[in-house]
């Protein structure tokens, strides 16, 4: 199911059978003082999975964990690369991949990548190469909330410290985004929570990514109906 555990003879094996990639990228950057800077990489990544457990024709890639986090500056641990950086890696690593695999799927569970993700899948599809975007949506809390909160709970509760969540700004994203362009996550929320973490679960988390892990499945079902033997 991982790329990074096979030889590669065993790749290769793979990819004459038709293996599609799935390449997870998310970011480093903070989400609160409740949960890891890994949080959206985990989600791209817990994705990807869902998806190769579905489809046996599925291999995942070692996760992007870098991308254009730039809003969240200011808070330590965040680290950012810039739209046009993530961009540019994603053409090349597509490129790259193409060489073995012939279609990649992209799941980017970072709203701050959107932009670069989808220029870089134009440019890619211009070039015919065979690749399909996923980008995870859900209603509620925008960062760090109960969305993104009851995720890792059902992922990973051992990284989730309930006891420092606490309410952040709780206003729609609408009435934020132009302060949040200009200035940044921490000119509107001092903890980099954007909603409530506090009433999250991890029942919640399961029922979400089931939810959008279907949806992942279902468009690549009718990207690619019927998998590679």
């Amino acid at each position: 199911m991982r790329l990074a555990d096979l030889s590669w003879p065993e790749a290769g094996q793979r990819a004459a059978a038709g293996a599609v990639l799935a390449v997870p990228v998310g970011s480093t950057e903070q989400h609160g003082p409740h949960l890891p800077l890994s949080t959206d990489t985990d989600i791209a990544v817990a994705l990807c999975d869902r998806l190769a457990a579905a489809r046996p024709d599925v291999l995942v890639a070692p996760p992007v964990s870098v991308g254009s986090s730039g809003e969240h500056a200011g808070f330590p641990g965040t680290l950012s690369i810039g739209q046009g950086a993530l961009e540019l890696m994603l053409v090349e690593l597509a490129r790259s991949a193409s060489l073995t695999f012939g279609r990649l799927v992209v799941v980017s569970a970072h709203g701050g990548n959107a932009a670069p993700v989808a220029r870089a899948a134009a440019e890619l599809a211009q070039e015919s190469r065979k690749v399909l975007l996923f980008q995870p949506r859900w209603d509620g809390d925008p960062h760090a909330g109960h969305p993104e909160t009851s995720i890792m709970l059902h992922l990973d509760p051992a990284r989730v410290h309930m006891d420092r969540a606490v309410p952040g700004d709780t206003r729609p994203l609408g009435e934020i985004w132009p302060q949040l362009r200009t200035a940044g996550v921490r000119a509107v929320s001092e903890t980099g929570i954007l909603g409530d973490p506090t009433g999250a679960t991890a029942e919640a988390g399961r029922a979400l990514l089931d939810d959008l892990a279907a949806e992942l499945i279902s468009d690549v079902t009718a990207w690619l109906p019927v998998a590679a033997q």
